[in-house]
């Protein structure tokens, strides 16, 4: 028997519970205790629901289908923007919570169904806004190296997979708020294509439907098997992609921004990898029309402006920076400067890249620069922040716009030491390709699973 679960993928974790070769209380307590030592370090829960993590454990161990169940026993973090029955669904920000839940998100009903333990909620900064991750209370820390953020929006869910608090953790993505902290934490991050996973939020919170569901994990095989429960799908082993072509961009999305050396030696070692596992790659720039950036900063704006409306929130109680964002935000949407044929133009520009290009995968990177410094950026002005977060994260947004599947997969370590990772993107549908693909990937070069110092696996 093991010493300790903790380090153990969701995978070898679920088997074990299931064949009785632990139980889901053993596991759910060594994760609470190892969050116990080491939250404080990194800031990753909002909140913690210790006594009732292990009760749900229990009548996991209870349950007579338990070999039914392909997430048993294993712990897990959701979003706090995400409802879980009995806590608050905290948005960022006490001005934006929403109270007590009184019943689960759908995709936190499915993880349970499978068995997973919820031990708590994640931290994330005010509407899921910024590639940041801090508040009055508290900043969220990257496990890699305590001087960087842990990215945003999800940053709180990435920082708890990558110190080993949880194996798997919810996220969602609007901008790219799973791929930036994904990226920042040396993890596989999952934005699924639209409609494949249920929303669960108002209008305004779908942010004219960029935002989408996803997961984070430490392996492929993670990944896939959260996907498969959050889409309600009984988990299959992925199938092996025969020979692709794979468009290989350093273009950035945003003019004037370039990336680093460590962002275009990660490409670059990505495209050696893919080519070593029999693809066909090519130099090949996606159009990003001059027109993108203007119309996707407006709407950003605007969705910040529709949810704290739609929420009636009390805008002198939001942090300054997302009060200006609120403004714009009304400026712009009453102007009618956001539009849904905008949208679909790039939409349709962008699967022509695919088609017409006989494209099966882009890789792009996901960072432009090393990740932010962990400090209190609300506290910094509207400006300060708009700048940092374009700067250093301007490949994932476009395929929010898209709609299209896309993830980040970890490719070593940068020369600064920390992690490096790319960007695979597919037309609708390949969310199963991109992760397959990101499986020839890892087996050709295995990645940290964990942040240096943090349990290494079992």
């Amino acid at each position: 028997m093991a010493e300790s679960w903790v380090g153990a993928t969701a995978k070898q974790i679920a088997r074990a519970v299931r064949r009785g070769d632990t139980s889901a209380t053993e596991v759910v307590a060594d994760h609470l205790d190892h969050l116990r030592r080491t939250d404080s370090q990194v800031s990753a829960f909002r909140s913690v629901r210790a006594a009732e993590a292990l009760a749900e454990a229990e009548k996991v161990d209870d349950q007579p289908d338990l070999g039914n169940l392909p997430l048993a026993g294993v712990p897990i973090v959701i979003k706090e923007n995400t409802a879980v029955a009995g806590i608050p669904t905290w948005n960022g920000s006490e001005a934006a919570s929403e109270g007590v839940a009184e019943e689960d998100h759908e995709l936190v009903r499915r993880l349970r169904g499978a068995g997973a333990v919820v031990l708590g909620t994640s931290r994330m900064p005010e509407l899921g806004l910024w590639g940041s991750t801090d508040d009055q209370s508290s900043v969220t820390r990257n496990p890699w190296s305590l001087e960087h953020t842990a990215g945003g929006s999800s940053g709180g869910s990435a920082a708890a997979v990558s110190a080993g608090l949880v194996p798997i953790a919810h996220a969602n993505d609007g901008l790219g708020s799973v791929r930036i902290p994904a990226a920042c934490c040396g993890l596989i991050g999952l934005k699924p294509g639209r409609g494949v996973l249920p929303v669960g939020f108002s209008e305004a919170g779908q942010w004219f439907g960029l935002v989408e569901h996803g997961i984070l994990a430490t392996t492929v095989a993670d990944a896939a098997l959260g996907f498969a429960v959050l889409g309600g799908r009984t988990p299959q082993p992925l199938t092996q992609p025969g020979r692709l072509r794979v468009a290989v961009s350093l273009r950035s999305p945003v003019d004037g921004v370039r990336p680093d050396e460590g962002n275009r030696t990660a490409l670059h070692t990505a495209a050696k990898l893919l080519t070593d596992c029999g693809h066909d790659t090519v130099a090949a720039d996606p159009r990003y029309p001059t027109s993108l950036g203007l119309k996707g900063m407006a709407t950003w704006f605007a969705a910040a402006y529709r949810v704290a409306e739609e929420a009636k929130l009390d805008r002198s109680q939001l942090q300054a920076r997302t009060r200006r964002h609120v403004k714009l935000g009304e400026w712009v949407w009453r102007r009618g400067y956001v539009q849904e044929k905008d949208r679909q133009v790039f939409r349709d520009l962008s699967l022509g890249f695919f088609t017409d290009g006989g494209f099966d995968v882009l890789v792009t990177p996901v960072l432009a620069r090393a990740p932010l410094a962990a400090k209190d950026w609300h506290r910094r002005g509207w400006m300060s922040n708009l700048m940092a977060n374009i700067r250093y994260a301007p490949y994932p947004a476009p395929w929010n716009i898209t709609g299209f599947p896309a993830l980040t997969v970890p490719v070593g370590v940068r020369h600064d030491g920390l992690p490096a990772a790319v960007q695979l993107v597919g037309p609708p549908g390949t969310e199963l390709q991109l992760l397959a693909v990101a499986g020839q990937m890892e087996l050709a070069a295995p990645w940290r699973r964990y942040a240096p110092g943090y349990p290494q696996g079992m």
